[in-house]
């Protein structure tokens, strides 16, 4: 990896998980690190298991629940009146949810947590990363998501507002809406020196994720998954490294590109669902 001494780096799902292995991996190449969490003593919690980590590492909190577009707007404009660019994103957060919850916002907290922050949050550090790309030659967009296999989306309710919930419903369709705006992204950013890529880090064991899902799936990842410093391998790679400066709108695993089948390599689905969320966003 490239030394990032000089660099501001924002990790959201910093608290924990494999969030907290890539805020620690970017600290130890010398990069500022806010480390996002959902409250301040989340976000203070995720400063002290970095420094654990990475001893006397350059870190800043930043409070944000990423389900509440309010809350996304206020941690950016904190962010923004600390610093004037943001040269590495990472988006890591997400959620697994039992039952259907709904936010402030009035949408279903998974796809608010995993699909509508990502785009609403990289939408609103966007003139700051451009600033980042501007001094440094190049800045990064790195989106956790997953391999989706045949999930397609289905545009008439994204929101699993009908039939019987489940986080088998809700979940990996936004997986797969988190491949497609990585990719509307990288199409939006070509020139600009701003890259975008999407990893899939497979199974992560000893993780808070699966929490309120347990049974079966959660121990098949805690007895099988890899750990969150092996899954935070090819997200700091896409990071920092010079090789992936000038690559974009991919989907990564284990350093290799992965194939995006389906509605993944449909360019009138990413549109239709970056429209949608601008819709839900209240942009223009």
């Amino acid at each position: 990896m490239a030394s990032l001494e000089g660099r501001i780096a924002l990790v959201t799902g910093s608290g924990g998980g494999i969030g907290s292995a890539i805020a620690a991996g970017l600290a130890r190449e010398g990069a500022l690190v806010v480390a996002v969490g959902r409250s301040a003593a989340r976000a203070a919690d995720a400063v002290q298991a970095i420094r654990a980590a990475v001893t006397a590492a350059p870190v800043e909190p930043l409070a944000c629940d990423l389900s509440d577009q309010a809350s996304l707007r206020a941690a950016t404009a904190e962010f923004l009146s600390r610093h004037d660019r943001l040269d590495v994103l990472v988006n890591t957060a997400g959620v697994f949810r039992r039952e259907r919850h709904v936010t402030a916002d009035g949408l279903e907290l998974t796809f608010a947590t995993n699909v509508m922050s990502y785009f609403l949050l990289t939408n609103l550090l966007l003139d700051a990363l451009k600033r980042g790309a501007a001094a440094n030659g190049t800045a990064r967009i790195v989106n956790l998501a997953s391999k989706y296999g045949n999930v397609r989306l289905n545009f008439d309710d994204l929101q699993t507002a009908t039939g019987k919930y489940s986080f088998l419903r809700s979940t990996p369709p936004t997986m797969l809406g988190r491949v497609l705006l990585t990719q509307e992204f990288a199409e939006r950013l070509h020139g600009s020196g701003v890259v975008a890529n999407a990893v899939h880090p497979g199974l992560v064991k000893d993780t808070s994720l699966l929490l309120d899902i347990g049974g079966p799936f959660r121990w098949l990842t805690n007895t099988f998954g890899k750990s969150t410093e092996q899954a935070a391998d090819t997200p700091l790679w896409l990071a920092t490294a010079p090789e992936t400066a000038a690559v974009s709108g991919r989907l990564w695993s284990k350093r290799k590109q992965l194939p995006t089948p389906g509605m993944g390599s449909d360019p009138e689905a990413r549109r239709r669902l970056w429209a949608e969320c601008a819709r839900l966003a209240g942009f223009g």
